[in-house]
């Protein structure tokens, strides 16, 4: 009778969820199928009814912040004064550029190689060692040094700052409850805005150049220091904190000898999360103007010089897997301790060796100019040769018809329909159908942001413009899932494969997102494909990397209870392992989505007709009302489905018990 008591209700709600689910879905059916006889209103709403928020935004900024507040005086002080210097110390060391210390040249890439290989090997032995020093000689070799040098010199002081911000504000969510309650919604959205809304502010309130470069990659790259330094904070040991209270320590002393070094390993995973954000971020500076890497390769990729472009990209990728393994192993490296007595040299043996290669090859390339720098005509190069090689390949009749039958067929078939559906479906009918998506994924607490956040987009004008935003990443993320979860299912068989596996997806995802539009650009030139394909691509990793972590975490018992009643692989897999690893596979889905969301905003470049593609039009004026309204768009629909998945995976990990 207890559990007759406890399921009635359980069942009752079940029944109401999907009575609701029902009515929502036929009253959208009903407003699609009366849309000759709707009224305009509910059909698109009229242009007199649209607020000027773009104006009201322009109004804020321009007259509020900065005329009266004076807000841009400050901020260019801060561009041209601390920042500036800042930036120019380490332009001066990897590039040269006659600033304090006023370097007549910059450090020899040959002591930067060495002393990045002792870091390796102290962090991780000799793979990681291989790995830092393999990474610069490439980018020497390959006449890359230079542009490499204008990514890092940037990152070296975005990261640092990213960091510290993050630290501070991550101290006050944990000390303040009511900082932190305010703080997450903020969290939430920056998390969720496309890059080009951070970019415009940059420019318009900081100085053109690397300066605006840098505090558009901080202000990025800050969210995850924040959130990781919060958690670690408030998951130290009690018995700790009443270790050091019982010692006499200060309020200082208990925050840093005490919770810092407790919250350690998560502090450090934010590390690790703000560096590669940096590296992400200061890569697409490269649409304001930012040399380096970024606009390298941006210039190549217009070019069409492809060949140029993978080499770029390789050099792109070596640096992101390099600085994310050294991270990642800074994260697990613990604290070596000496007995007292132990001299100083041996205390900071590795200290003692950077400094002896450094100076070693310093001297080294006073004499010998090929360890100091690889000129053009030194290089290893091979950009040109691939180029006609690549034109090549995708000359071949073969492969112009197999690229052309799927640019065909996607284009003609699948994409250009299910852009048209979606766009003729009415304003009113869409909202309803993502309500009863909200409701019948995440309950009624998703349903209602859903309703108030695609109602918002409505009203901001940009409505179909949303639409076909929304159409690519809702084509890519199906198509990938095509493609991520069987290859994830088959990986999971065996514990070699799954390994392997993950380690690929590991790698693919260290990847800065401009990589993925290369081989989409090779094989189907520009196009609504190109787009997909792209996103297609970034998409699969996290899909197919939490298929594989979802089933190989299902409770070996179960799956022995399946084997002992005679099932066979496929009842075992339909009934038992994948309905047990949906939590986890759900994060994957969730990540999928954000991705898309980041990646359609990128393809914008190569030519579409979404928010992206307008949010790239305002970086050339100072439209940074109409910015922020468009990125507040692509935000809502991002925080719309993130809200939905997530409140799905906690309810489900509930229902099984999980967590």
């Amino acid at each position: 009778m207890a559990d007759l008591a406890v399921s009635t209700p359980a069942r009752n709600q079940a029944a109401t969820q999907d009575r609701v689910l029902q009515i929502l879905l036929g009253a959208a059916l009903v407003l699609c199928l009366a849309k000759p006889v709707l009224p305009d209103f509910l059909i698109r709403l009229p242009e007199a009814w649209i607020p000027p928020l773009a104006e009201w935004l322009d109004y804020f900024f321009n007259v509020i912040v900065i005329d009266t507040l004076h807000i841009n005086q400050m901020t260019r002080w801060f561009a041209e004064g601390p920042l500036e210097f800042m930036l120019g110390v380490t332009a001066n060391l990897l590039e040269g550029k006659y600033r304090w210390p006023y370097m007549s040249d910059p450090l020899p890439w040959s002591s930067i190689a060495a002393v990045a290989t002792v870091i390796g090997y102290y962090l991780g032995g000799w793979r990681m060692a291989l790995l830092a020093g393999g990474t610069f000689l490439w980018t020497a070799m390959m006449g890359q040094w230079e542009i490499t040098m204008q990514t890092l010199s940037v990152l070296a002081v975005a990261a640092p700052l990213g960091f510290l911000i993050g630290l501070v504000m991550g101290i006050a969510a944990w000390k303040w409850q009511a900082f932190d309650t305010a703080i997450k919604p903020l969290l939430a959205v920056m998390q969720t805005l496309p890059f080009y809304t951070y970019l415009l502010p940059a420019v318009i309130f900081f100085k053109v150049g690397p300066t605006a470069g840098a505090i558009a990659t901080t202000i990025y790259a800050t969210p995850p220091m924040i959130l990781m330094t919060t958690i670690g904070l408030k998951k130290v040991p009690p018995e700790i904190v009443e270790a050091g209270k019982m010692a006499g320590s200060t309020r200082w002393q208990m925050l840093t000898r005490v919770f810092i070094p407790s919250a350690r390993t998560e502090i450090l995973v934010g590390v690790n999360q703000v560096i590669m954000l940096c590296l992400a971020m200061v890569v697409l500076t490269a649409f304001i103007g930012m040399p380096g890497l970024g606009g390298k390769l941006l210039a190549m990729m217009n070019s069409f010089k492809l060949g140029r472009s993978f080499e770029i990209g390789i050099t792109i990728v070596l640096v992101a897997i390099m600085l994310d393994q050294l991270s990642k192993a800074w994260v697990v490296k613990l604290p070596e301790h000496h007995e007292r007595g132990t001299p100083w040299y041996i205390r900071h043996k590795y200290v003692v060796l950077s400094v002896v290669v450094f100076v070693g090859f310093y001297v080294l390339a006073q004499f010998v100019d090929y360890f100091d720098e690889v000129g053009r005509r030194q290089s290893l190069s091979i950009g040109r040769e691939m180029d006609q090689l690549i034109k090549g390949f995708l000359d071949i009749d073969v492969i112009q018809a197999i690229t052309g039958g799927i640019r065909y067929v996607l284009n003609v078939w699948v994409l250009i329909p299910f852009r048209n559906a979606l766009l003729w479906i009415p304003t009113s009918a869409f909202i309803l159908l993502m309500v009863a998506f909200a409701w019948g994924v995440g309950g009624k607490r998703p349903a209602i942001y859903a309703a108030v956040f695609f109602t918002i987009i409505a009203f901001t004008g940009w409505w179909d413009r949303s639409v076909i935003t929304l159409y690519s990443v809702i084509s890519a993320v199906i198509l990938s899932m095509f493609i991520g979860i069987p290859l994830g299912i088959v990986a999971a068989r065996s514990a070699k494969w799954s390994k392997r596996m993950l380690i690929i997806c590991d790698t693919a995802q260290t990847f800065p997102s401009f990589i993925y539009l290369l081989p989409a650009i090779m094989l189907f030139g520009v196009s609504d494909v190109t787009v997909v394909l792209s996103i297609v691509i970034f998409t699969m990793v996290p899909l197919t990397r939490y298929t594989i972590e979802g089933l190989r975490g299902v409770p070996a018992e179960m799956t022995e209870a399946a084997d002992m009643s005679g099932a066979t692989r496929r009842q075992k897999l339909l009934s038992v392992q994948l309905p047990l690893a949906m939590p986890t596979m759900a994060v994957g889905f969730n990540q999928a989505i954000m991705f898309a969301f980041f990646m359609v905003i990128i393809a914008a470049f190569i030519g579409t007709q979404d928010l992206g593609q307008e949010l790239q039009r305002t970086l050339a004026g100072t439209d940074l009302g109409k910015n922020f309204v468009l990125g507040i768009n692509v935000s809502l629909m991002a925080l719309t489905f993130d809200m939905a998945l997530s409140r799905w995976a906690a309810k489900r990990k509930q229902a099984l018990g999980l967590g």
